[in-house]
């Protein structure tokens, strides 16, 4: 069961399986030009969900965790997605440091673990999706903070008033 308002709609994930069905469910309404943050402790199925978002999307290679790397590029069609985990960064400057602003352009998504880590180096971020421990499972939020982000949602709930 999701629950749904104009900005947000979260749901219960009950196990892996679940996480990679929410990824599927988010992948036809991704378009190109979107920042995602990707918030959660860690082992809380980011990577998972993004698996489930690349798998949606037609890929079909193996999908890792960033954390050693910073970013894992794939090429998806004629979309890049970039995905990153910064959670080995010090200070905010390394985002700078390490180039990666050039990624973000109107052919990608960029999907951010620990975004937090490079605050006010960052764009502002069409979705910010979260996942939190509950039960047995985790419970995720996924809150549209952008014209893109909010059009890109409705995709997902067509039947939904626009804001």
């Amino acid at each position: 069961m999701h629950t749904h308002n104009d900005t947000a709609f979260s749901g219960f994930l009950s196990d892996e399986d679940a996480t990679l069905a929410l990824g599927q469910q988010l992948a036809p309404a991704l378009a190109g030009g979107m920042t995602i943050f990707l918030e959660g402790d860690l082992g809380a199925g980011k990577t998972t969900l993004t698996r489930g978002l690349l798998r949606a999307l037609g890929y079909a290679g193996r999908v890792k965790s960033p954390t050693y790397t910073l970013v894992e590029p794939y090429v998806i069609s004629n979309l890049y997605f970039y995905h990153f985990d910064l959670y080995r960064f010090n200070d905010p400057s390394e985002w700078e440091d390490a180039g990666f602003r050039d990624y973000f352009n109107p052919d990608s998504v960029c999907l951010i673990e620990w975004a937090d880590k490079a605050q006010g180096q960052l764009p502002a971020p069409d979705w910010i999706i979260t996942l939190t421990p509950e039960g047995a499972g985790r419970r995720f939020t996924l809150r549209a903070l952008t014209t893109l982000g909010l059009a890109c949602q409705n995709k997902l709930h067509p039947h939904s008033p626009a804001p």
